[in-house]
């Protein structure tokens, strides 16, 4: 069971909803230590009070604001723990909206909520029921970790969970990263849209939906600890030079096809013409009938 993160309640108008924070994801990152090569000692960080030039122990260690490089104002959890903010002991709810106006980019990591005690266990069913069948997200605030932050509630298998969401002016404009002006025609998207239907799945399962960098990770680490070869690492493959957008959409609808056993039957994904070289051909004068060979002359060269 993970700990718990945070402790206060959902603010739902006139409605309180008392509730533990927990977080809903797992890391399962395989972790390196810093050791010294040369003898295989760990290596540590140690926090040094600059002016005394010695290691502190963390009962001595607090924090404040630097207002300059010789005057710090000293901030207190009991500071922190009673701010004037009405979000410092609960998650407002101030709005409810579709989850498709809400771009995708806002929204950060996600936490489960838990009821607190059997107080809370009505009002919390209510929340979820009503977010369920009203097919909307919940929009609210809280403050945690020295700043007020923007939240997402919905319903997750009957259960509240919180996402994060990045303010308005925490998100970069992208127009700088623009590609240069370009006609992309109507046969390409169809293109396009045929290797997406090929690629479409029901779900995120299988195996290439897994964590394969973990696994070589251990694998690497399996074969040092027993002494073998380290596995060989697969060629990149180098990303060819695209010159005919509708013959590499034509062969990525069939390798799709391929890779999912699928008919490798040639997909509904025309050629397009060549534009260049019709309006070359079009360009060009009609050839001229050659004159008829007679004795002692030679057609004149075209």
């Amino acid at each position: 069971m993970p700990r718990t993160i945070w402790s206060g309640a959902i603010s739902f108008g006139l409605v309180t909803v008392p509730i533990n924070v927990l977080s809903a994801t797992e890391d399962h990152s395989i972790r390196f230590r810093q050791y010294h090569v040369a003898d295989g000692g760990r290596v540590r960080y140690r926090k040094v009070c600059e002016l005394e030039d010695r290691e502190v122990p963390q009962e001595e260690i607090g924090k404040g604001y630097e207002l300059s490089n010789t005057q710090v104002i000293p901030i207190t959890d009991e500071d922190l723990s009673n701010l004037p903010l009405p979000t410092a002991k609960a998650i407002e709810i101030d709005a409810f909206v579709p989850l498709g106006s809400i771009d995708p980019i806002r929204i950060a990591e996600g936490y489960y909520l838990q009821p607190a005690g059997q107080v809370a266990a009505k009002p919390y069913k209510l929340l979820v029921q009503a977010l369920s069948r009203s097919s909307k997200v919940a929009v609210a605030k809280y403050a945690w970790s020295g700043r007020e932050r923007l939240g997402l509630l919905r319903v997750r298998d009957e259960v509240l969970v919180l996402h994060a969401m990045r303010w308005d002016d925490e998100i970069r404009d992208p127009a700088e990263l623009l590609p240069p002006p370009v006609d992309v025609s109507e046969q390409e998207i169809q293109g396009a849209l045929a290797l997406m239907d090929t690629m479409t799945v029901d779900e995120l399962a299988g195996e290439e939906f897994q964590d394969r960098y973990t696994e070589a990770i251990a694998r690497i680490i399996e074969a040092k600890r027993e002494e073998k070869p380290l596995p060989e690492a697969p060629e990149p493959e180098q990303p060819a030079q695209v010159l005919d957008l509708m013959a590499a959409l034509n062969a990525s609808v069939q390798q799709a096809k391929h890779s999912r056993g699928e008919s490798a039957a040639e997909a509904e994904v025309q050629e397009l013409p060549q534009p260049e070289k019709k309006a070359a051909a079009e360009k060009q004068p009609a050839r001229k009938t050659a004159p008829k060979k007679t004795a002692g002359r030679h057609p004149r060269s075209a």
